[in-house]
């Protein structure tokens, strides 16, 4: 096996994307008139689809009120958000080394792709990058292995050839 692409998750592995999502996490609660917990306790959010995070926050059946939280989330992520975080330190010269040494190298998120592109730019890593893939607003391909099936049709590569960075175990089906 020859790798020769190199995916990466964003939050968490590129970024650390805390005080924003936990921010905006807090204000969809607060909004709906929920106590909101700290900051520490929602970092068990950071990763997966926010939507899932929402449904076992609120415990709730009503896809209504998930989905209103859901927006409340991203009227705040879409502006302010999505700024709150940082790069890990030294992410940058290891992605100059590792396009230096000639891989292929794509962002797979769970996180809508608007988004994703903005803080790629944001921090501008856009170079550093053959394409950044995420999810839709409507939650399509926010399951990894989905993303992932997507981005090895779209990008025509071999599953071989390619490696995940920075995410749990994701099963290809």
């Amino acid at each position: 096996m020859i790798v020769d692409t190199i995916l990466f998750d964003l939050d968490g592995t590129l970024t650390d994307p805390k005080p924003g999502i936990t921010r905006c996490i807090q204000y969809a609660l607060s909004e709906l008139g929920y106590i909101p917990p700290e900051a520490e306790e929602l970092l068990w959010c950071i990763g997966p689809p926010i939507k899932d995070s929402f449904s076992q926050l609120l415990k709730a059946s009503d896809n209504g009120l998930v989905e209103k939280a859901l927006s409340l989330y991203r009227s705040r992520f879409s502006t302010i958000g999505l700024f709150e975080n940082s790069l890990y330190p030294l992410i940058i010269e290891t992605l100059k080394a590792i396009k230096f040494a000639g891989y292929k190298t794509f962002v797979a998120t769970s996180k809508p792709h608007i988004y994703a592109k903005r803080i790629i730019e944001h921090f501008s890593l856009s170079l550093l990058f053959d394409g950044v893939y995420g999810s839709e607003l409507d939650g399509t391909r926010s399951a990894k292995a989905d993303l992932i099936s997507h981005i090895l049709l779209r990008e025509k590569l071999s599953p071989s050839s390619v490696v995940m960075i920075g995410d749990n175990f994701v099963k290809l089906r």
